[in-house]
């Protein structure tokens, strides 16, 4: 209960404040319409110079890794590099391969059909010579 009274007590001067800081915008709104308006320029630089200001205090937040942990996780990065590398060489060099073997194939079928075709023109033309005696 105690906990309570002392929580809204304390939220009561910032409810206060919060309700000050809207009506001082309000205000503002009402003559910020009124005034004109700067050059497009001008404020295209505003806010290039905003914009570079803050990469500048993002990158002063930024924790680089230490050499070892650079040289670790680069050497982490290369070995997957070079096992994707021989699976992907493996894969291709079967591949080849087997699209080789599909060749000779279909050579040596074509081959082996044309004497075949000669072997079947000649035994037809023997039955039908001795089938009709011509």
């Amino acid at each position: 209960m105690a906990d309570e009274i002392k929580k809204d007590s304390a939220e009561t001067p910032a409810k206060e404040k919060k309700k000050a800081d809207s009506k001082k915008k309000n205000e503002k709104k009402g003559d910020s319409s009124k005034e004109k308006k700067a050059n497009i320029f001008v404020r295209m630089g505003r806010a290039v110079k905003k914009f570079f200001k803050d990469i500048r205090g993002e990158c002063k937040k930024v924790v680089w890794p230490g050499a070892k942990t650079v040289v670790k996780s680069s050497g982490v990065v290369l070995a997957c590099v070079a096992v994707v590398g021989v699976v992907i060489w493996l894969i291709d060099t079967g591949l080849s391969e087997i699209i080789k073997l599909l060749i000779n194939l279909a050579e040596n079928a074509s081959a082996n059909s044309e004497s075949a075709l000669e072997a079947t023109k000649t035994i037809a033309t023997g039955f039908i010579h001795g089938f009709f005696g011509v």
